[in-house]
Order: structure tokens, then C-alpha cells, then sequence
């Protein structure tokens, strides 16, 4: 087994790109919030015009097509096609596997580097009771569909209180379905989450249930020849604390034209950028960006923020741990 550290991506713009906020599905970790996102999905004009400006900010960009569930957009194809045609060298749709307005028909594989599933369980039991009644099913034949018809296909499994004891199971899910990828992430406690203050079906593990079982269910998935990459989210003693919004160039688009460097300021009205009549401008004081400027020994100060819970303190106040950026990833790859 081969284990690395994924440093931040310093040399490449990396667009998350919320085209609509509308879901067919209900999930109970959803954090998608509305009222700080918009309620609107966006014409193709505004995507593309978007997309390049976005694009000139480096030379090499990647773009990853979300909602809501963002095949709901009947635009979708042309969105990828100008991605393509306009200096994007990657393209990802992340979906819930329902894949609607024919999209497999619509696109090349050329075209689209993966089509991302989101599933949260290796039974329709667990997966269900998150994410919605009959919706594991809907995702293992999207799944099937998309590599019967030569696209690549990963994998994203959000792990929770209410399937991590189900995680190591996806061994055997993942390796029979063609999926190359997959992406454990942890719960934040954003959009639903928050609203419930994290009382909803399926909370934030405990560190020591991520540290025991996570990484073991990575290297067993690993095994089988596909590749893992989970979130760091705990720093051993001697590593260093970064902020990928110090560094990298990664942009979370929202259709209201909020734009953040950061997941998990999402929620907040603290956004460093916006789009106005198609120009990227810099928000007023107070935004994210002066949160990333301040060092604590917590680490990351929007954990500490947003979702202090998941911190513990010794007697004498101090940390007992620091919380990575969650951006930092590990990711396993079998020898």
C-alpha cells in the first residue's frame, strides 16, 4: 500500500461550481442552505461567462459541476462542452446517480473526466434512511449506466454516526461496479446539519471513531485496486498547520454569485468574493479572508468557528489535538 499526504494544487484554478440549488432528493446531511446560496438556477450565459473568468485566473483550471443535483440543469452539456473548449483540462459531475435529461446520451466520455456518485451506505438500509427511499438503488444503476458507457465513475461516501459502521463494507460494493475512485468526507456541520445543530439522523463521528476505523476501511478499499482519498482532519503533533485558502486557488461558485475560498464558511454572509455584471470583485470587511489570517493552536479557525464540538481541550486549556484544513487529504493507492 502506498499512503501520501495530497499537498494543496498551488498551480491550477479549481472551480466548484453550483449551477442550481434544486435536489429531487432530501438528504439529511445536505449542505446546501438557500437562503445563503439563492433559490435560482442559473442561465448558461452566466455559467460560461462564469466559468471564463474563472479560467484566466491560471493556466490550468478544473471545474466540478454541482447542486443541488446538477443534471436537474437541462443546460449541463453545454456547460461542460464550453468548460472543455475554454482552457478547463478537467471536468467532473458530482450526481446522485438518478442522471436526469439523458445526460450519458448528451456527453462523451472525451468530454467528461468523471461522474461522481454520491452514496452514503453499502446497504439500501443505511443509505436510504440518509439520503432518501429508493435513492441507493437509483445510484448503483447510474452507476452501471455511466461505465457501460465508457465514462469513468468515482465514488463519494460522507461518513456519519449513521454509516461508519458500514464503511468497510464498500470493499466489496466499489470493486464490482467499475468505480476506479473513491472519496470518503467527513460530515460538516453546514447547511442541514447546522439547522438541526447536528441533531439530525447521522451526526460528526468522534476522533477516535475516525482515527480507528477510517483509515483501516481506506487501505482494505485500497486493496482492491482502486484509489482512496479522505480528509486528513486530524494533525499527528509534529505536522504543520495550512490553510488552503492561503495558498491554493479554489472558488466555491454559488448561483446568488457568492463566491468563497473556503467549504466551510458557506453558511455566512462572509464570502471574499462575488460576481457583479460579470466581473469577479473583492467583498468589504469582514470576510473570510481575515478568519484565514489568524493562527491558533487549534489549527483551523473556521473549525473552531463553526464547529467547535469536534475539539478538546486539556486541563490546562490547551488543545489537545489540532484540526487539519479540510482540504488536506490523505489519499491510498494499492502497490
Amino acid at each position: 500500500m502506498q499512503k501520501q499526504t495530497v499537498s494543496f494544487s498551488r498551480n491550477a484554478v479549481n472551480v466548484f461550481f453550483h449551477i442550481l440549488t434544486q435536489c429531487n432528493l432530501n438528504c439529511t446531511h445536505c449542505y446546501i442552505n438557500p437562503d445563503q446560496h439563492g433559490h435560482e438556477r442559473l442561465p448558461i450565459d452566466r455559467i460560461n461567462s462564469w466559468l471564463d473568468l474563472l479560467a484566466r485566473r491560471r493556466e490550468k483550471a478544473n471545474v466540478i459541476f454541482l447542486g443541488g443535483e446538477p443534471t436537474l440543469h437541462p443546460d449541463l452539456p453545454a456547460a461542460v462542452t464550453h468548460a472543455r473548449e475554454n482552457g478547463y483540462q478537467s471536468v467532473t459531475i458530482d450526481t446522485n446517480g438518478y442522471l436526469f435529461h439523458d445526460i450519458l446520451a448528451r456527453l462523451t466520455p472525451a468530454q467528461v473526466d468523471y461522474f461522481s456518485f454520491s452514496l452514503d451506505g453499502a446497504s439500501a438500509e443505511t443509505n436510504d434512511v440518509i439520503r432518501g427511499k429508493g435513492s441507493y438503488e437509483a445510484c448503483l444503476e447510474g452507476v452501471k449506466k455511466t461505465v457501460a458507457m465508457g465514462f469513468n465513475a468515482s465514488m463519494i461516501y460522507t461518513v456519519s454516526t449513521a454509516n461508519i459502521h458500514e464503511l468497510d463494507r464498500m470493499a466489496d460494493l466499489v470493486s464490482g461496479l467499475g468505480i476506479d475512485r473513491l472519496f470518503i468526507q467527513v460530515l460538516g456541520i453546514r447547511g442541514r446539519s447546522a439547522e438541526s445543530g447536528g441533531r439530525q439522523k447521522g451526526g460528526q463521528v468522534s476522533r477516535a471513531q475516525w482515527l480507528d476505523l477510517v483509515p483501516a476501511a481506506a487501505e482494505k478499499i485500497a486493496r482492491r485496486g482502486i484509489i482512496v482519498t479522505y480528509p486528513k482532519v486530524f494533525l499527528a503533533p509534529d505536522e504543520p498547520f495550512a490553510c488552503a485558502a492561503r495558498v491554493a486557488d479554489n472558488y466555491f461558485v454559488f448561483p446568488n454569485a457568492r463566491v468563497y475560498r473556503c467549504p466551510l464558511c458557506e453558511d455566512f454572509p462572509i464570502h471574499s468574493l462575488a460576481f457583479e455584471e460579470d466581473r469577479l470583485v473583492a467583498m468589504p470587511k469582514l470576510t473570510e479572508e481575515d478568519f484565514f489570517r489568524l493562527d491558533i493552536p487549534e489549527g483551523c479557525v473556521m473549525n473552531k468557528l463553526v464547529q467547535p464540538d469536534n475539539l478538546i481541550y486539556k486541563p490546562d486549556g490547551t488543545p489537545a489535538y489540532r484540526i487539519a484544513c479540510c482540504m488536506l487529504k490523505e489519499e491510498i493507492t494499492s502497490d
